[in-house]
């Protein structure tokens, strides 16, 4: 607790104040030399059930409000919105996130999850490996995005704008964020999920600008995809999970600073289950490289040197 106090003081990033709290969670650990498969999954099950706790209390931290008590009766995404805004949060929000952070729970080997199991493959801690983890997360090229594609759909304001407004992006040259994927040449199937987590959120509300933004973003989309291939033919640069993440998490009532954490709390569970399984059959994660640079250059003396 006094380690988000200090970093509330100094108003670090919430990834931030996630990470550096992760990277303490082994102080309170009862087993901290036992490595037998039972006191893993216990480590791993608590790792879990804290990301939500810490990201909420450090939000509450940051805006000066009394912290909450814990609700475990509410599940783990209500107790989440308990903690974060102080008040019982609806059946519908609480879905809407439970259905994010299923969704985003495990992808592949992705950069985040890649690293973790690296550290794992080291015979380090589940906490160093997940702390690796959010640090790798922390990078807009990972993690980082909902917020941004957020942005551009405000920034656009009405479906009226959409059209010279994407157009110009993509003349400069600016990446659109939401759109494409390394894995996906095809619209991302969790795209699909929660655009309609999104929806149902939004009909459930009854709120004109929870609606209005859901049509706005909608229309954005296709003007995008078109003009992508318009602009990009046979790149195939469809939506990809962050957009309608973006939707989602704005419906249940986040803040643009949280989406990457909450990315986290999802992304956790996978984390912390590759790492069981690197643990079940380990062997050191040591890739090869291969040397593409210059070869057969002469030595020349340190005296010689320009």
């Amino acid at each position: 607790m006094e380690l988000l106090r200090g970093a509330a003081a100094v108003k670090a990033p919430v990834i931030d104040a996630l990470r550096m709290a992760v990277a303490t969670l082994s102080l309170d650990d009862p087993e901290p030399a036992s490595e037998t498969a039972d006191a893993q999954l216990r480590r791993a099950e608590s790792i879990v059930a804290r990301f939500p706790i810490i990201v909420a209390v450090y939000d509450r931290l940051l805006k000066g409000l009394p912290l909450m008590e814990q609700r475990p009766d509410l599940g783990h995404a209500g107790n989440f919105l308990y903690m974060l805004t102080g008040k019982e949060p609806d059946v519908a929000a609480t879905r809407a996130l439970a259905t994010y952070l299923l969704t985003v729970i495990d992808h592949g080997m992705n950069a985040s999850t890649f690293t973790a199991r690296v550290i794992t493959s080291t015979r380090s801690d589940l906490y160093s490996a997940v702390t690796g983890a959010i640090g790798a997360l922390k990078g807009p090229a990972h993690g980082g995005a909902p917020g941004p594609a957020l942005d551009m759909v405000f920034e656009i304001g009405t479906p009226e704008n959409a059209e010279a407004n994407i157009r110009g992006r993509l003349e400069r040259g600016e990446r659109l964020m939401g759109f494409g994927h390394r894995v996906y040449k095809v619209r991302d199937p969790r795209a699909d999920v929660l655009q309609e987590a999104a929806k149902r959120m939004n009909d459930a509300s009854g709120d004109p600008q929870l609606r209005d933004l859901y049509l706005l973003a909608t229309g954005v989309e296709s003007t995008v995809l078109r003009l992508l291939d318009e602009y990009k033919p046979g790149r195939n640069l469809k939506t990809n999970v962050e957009f309608f993440t973006a939707l989602v998490l704005h419906a249940v009532g986040l803040e643009t600073d949280l989406f990457t954490p909450c990315f986290a709390i999802g992304r956790s569970g996978g984390w912390t289950a590759h790492c069981l399984e690197q643990l079940g059959d380990n062997r050191l994660i040591r890739p090869s490289s291969e040397y593409t640079g210059i070869k057969d250059r002469p030595w020349v003396a340190i005296e010689q040197r320009g």
